[in-house]
């Protein structure tokens, strides 16, 4: 018997339906920003969220919840002014939210359109996804997808730091 799947193509990719729960323990949400002349690299530590595989891909649904007190740049007195009311202001906004309907076939490859929320802006931002397999690699034989998705934006596009004044 064959579940039903999600076929693209032209990824020559075949993923379960179903839902599929971001695993933190597998998974990254990373970023750099450009800093005097070099980049910053960081990481949000904490996340949640869900990718609802359907068989069609306008079908699919991906929601994401980031925390951002979480941040991690490898220097705490960052860290602290990127949580401070000067960028994320995470006493007023925790989190940052994605939420998408669909993927679309762009150029041979994915794109992952969906709304992005910062500091309470939302923004419309389209996300290129990259499928990197299907395994059956958890500790009790469950099968689990790979995916990386990634975008640019422009922090003043959501009032972060300085630069947004």
């Amino acid at each position: 018997m064959t579940a039903a799947s999600l076929t693209i193509d032209a990824l020559d990719a075949h993923v379960p339906v179903g839902t599929w729960t971001i695993d933190p323990a597998h998974s990254s949400i990373g970023f750099f920003v450009r800093h005097l002349m070099g980049k910053v690299r960081g990481t949000f530590e904490e996340f949640t969220g869900h990718m609802g595989i359907a068989e069609q891909p306008t079908d699919c649904s991906t929601t994401a919840t980031i925390s951002m007190s979480s941040v991690n740049t490898a220097n705490r007195m960052r860290d602290d002014d990127l949580r401070s009311a000067n960028f994320f202001d995470v006493d007023q906004h925790p989190d940052m939210t994605f939420e998408s309907t669909g993927f679309t076939v762009h150029d041979g490859g994915l794109e992952l359109p969906g709304r992005l929320t910062i500091r309470g802006i939302t923004r419309d931002v389209a996300m290129e996804v990259e499928f990197l397999g299907l395994d059956e690699t958890g500790l009790q034989g469950e099968q689990r997808i790979g995916i990386s998705a990634t975008t640019t934006i422009r922090r003043s596009d959501y009032g972060v730091g300085a630069a947004a004044g």
